[in-house]
Formats: structure tokens, sequence, C-alpha cells
């Protein structure tokens, strides 16, 4: 029943790419099909082990026909030296930067913070990808043509940013927290996508539908205990598996006629309306500069700096 597959037969030999979360759900399944398009594909994850345990599976499932490299690197996105640590690994290892999936997520925690003071949602899913992007943008600008695919989701259209109580610190709210988080993953592409107009670096953000993958265990210490087990048998009928939630994140990355597009929303390897927030110009730069702000990158220019050296925020990382 559902009409989203990515029908583009092109390669990625020779391409490096990087995709977060890679060791479970649509990001490990992103990964196999990179590795087997022939891509060196860097696994950014928090848990190395089970990033390990995923290259292990992938080189199995996808055998001799893999022509690419697996590479794991740990990516912890709720702690900006984690963060610094792994673009400075990955920068001092590779010349170029053709894909960067920011997939990684968490949805519908328990009231938490980072390890930098910031609600975990928007924390992990907004900021973390956006200090790790903005700190690799100067690789990917200088290996154009390249791509910048966020992972959001339809929830965004039930979002909003709110700059007066953006760590929900006095009413949390999961879903709220949640919204909010995927609203700024469609922002962020909006703005990220202006200033860089006129490269050969196109950014998407996308809704990859609802999956079957371990996305939201965290509801049922929410809510009551079973709430996400019977979620998913009450929307069976409208649950994709990790291999069709893949879909649209690989029509973004590799479809020919979607690398001629850029700064749009997909879903099921389409484009589609994103809300009416998310079409805002002026909330998206606001939402840049606060992201810079929180994220400690007021003097770091990353549109204008040398493309082959370390950035000045990972010199001491």
């Amino acid at each position: 029943m559902f009409s989203g597959k990515c029908t583009s037969s092109a390669r990625l030999d020779g391409k490096i790419a990087i995709v977060t979360g890679a060791n479970t759900g649509i990001g490990k399944v992103t990964a196999k099909q990179f590795y087997a398009l022939g891509a060196k594909v860097i696994l950014a994850c928090r848990d190395v082990g089970k990033a390990e345990k995923a290259v292990s599976e992938i080189m199995a499932e996808v055998k001799s026909d893999g022509l690419g490299q697996l590479i794991v690197e740990e990516l912890d996105l709720a702690s900006f030296a984690s963060v610094k640590r792994c673009a400075k690994n990955i920068l001092q290892k590779e010349k170029q930067i053709h894909l960067l999936v920011n997939n990684a997520g968490v949805m519908a925690c328990p009231k938490g913070k980072t390890q930098d003071g910031f609600e975990t949602q928007f924390g992990v899913n907004h900021l973390g990808h956006f200090l790790f992007t903005s700190l690799l943008l100067p690789r990917i600008r200088n290996s154009d043509p390249a791509r910048i695919i966020n992972v959001s989701s339809r929830a965004h259209t039930r979002g909003s940013i709110n700059f007066e109580d953006i760590n929900f610190d006095r009413n949390y709210s999961a879903m709220a927290a949640y919204s909010q988080s995927k609203l700024a993953n469609v922002l962020f592409s909006k703005e990220l996508t202006r200033r860089l107009e006129g490269t050969g670096v196109h950014v998407y953000s996308l809704h990859p539908g609802i999956v079957s993958t371990e996305l939201g265990r965290t509801i049922d210490e929410v809510y009551f205990p079973g709430l996400w087990l019977l979620g998913r048998v009450i929307l069976f009928p409208w649950v994709k598996t990790p291999e069709q939630g893949a879909q649209t994140t690989l029509h973004c990355s590799i479809d020919e006629k979607a690398g001629e597009e850029t700064g749009l929303y997909y879903s099921d390897c389409k484009v589609s309306e994103p809300s009416a927030l998310a079409k805002d110009p002026e909330l998206a730069k606001k939402l840049w500069e606060k992201s810079v702000e929180m994220v400690g990158l007021k003097d770091y220019d990353m549109f204008n700096c040398n493309e082959d050296t370390l950035p000045k925020p990972l010199e001491n990382a």
C-alpha cells in the first residue's frame, strides 16, 4: 500500500557517506544500501558495539555485492564534546564527504537533559545534528556535488518553536518536545539551503513514514506500559518496515531528479507540503541564530573557512 520506492539505478562508487544512527532501523538499511552501491559508509553511532554488530550483519547480507567500505565512528548526539570528537576524527581521515544523512533520533522521552543541559529531544534531534553538520560543512562544500539529508517527521506539523521555553522547563510534554525538534529539522534544512545557494550542496528534509523501529521505545515510560505495542497494533496497516521507511532517504540521497532540487520536503519519495511554520523564512533564520548560540559557534564562519584544515572549534576537541 506504500507508493514510495527509490527507483534510481545510480551508484555511489568512490563516494563518502555518513549516516548517523546507522546501527538499527532505517539508518541501518540506508547504510546497507549505500555500501551495496559502492560507497565508503561511516556509521556514526552512540553504541559502538551495536554499530560493529550492524556492520557484520550488513556484510553478511550483502556479501560479494558490497563494493564499498563500512567504518564505525562513535557519536553521542547528546554530548557536544562527543559530536566534536567524531567530526574531528572524520575530518582527519576523509578529504571529501559527499553524503551526510542526519538520521539518528529519539522520540517521546521522559523529561531529561543532554550533557550540555538542553532538553533531550531538541538537543539530540536538532542541536547535535546542527553542530555535527556545521563542523563538517566546509569539507562537504569542497566535495560538491554533495547532499545533506535531515530525517524529520510529519509530527513537525504539530510543532512550534517555543523560544521562551525551548527546553520545556515549565510544562514538559514528550510529544510537544518531539514535534518541536522535528519542526527544527525542517527549518534547519530551509535556512541551510538559503545559505548554500549557488553551491553544489543540496539539502533535503523528509518524513519516512510510520516505521517499525526502536525509535519510540521510551514512550511506555512517559505514558503507560504497553502503549508502544498497542500503538503498533492499531497502526499496523500503515506501519512500514525499515526497508520501506528508508526509501525516501535513499531517493533524496541518490535520485538524479532529486539531485536537481534543493530545500524541499519529501514523503513517499516525492515532494510534499510541510507545515506553514516550516516554510517561514524568518522563523528559520531566528532558529538558526539561536542554534548557533546554543552550540557555541558564534565565532565560527562555516561558509568562509579553509575547507582543508580543521575548523577552529575542533582545534582542542
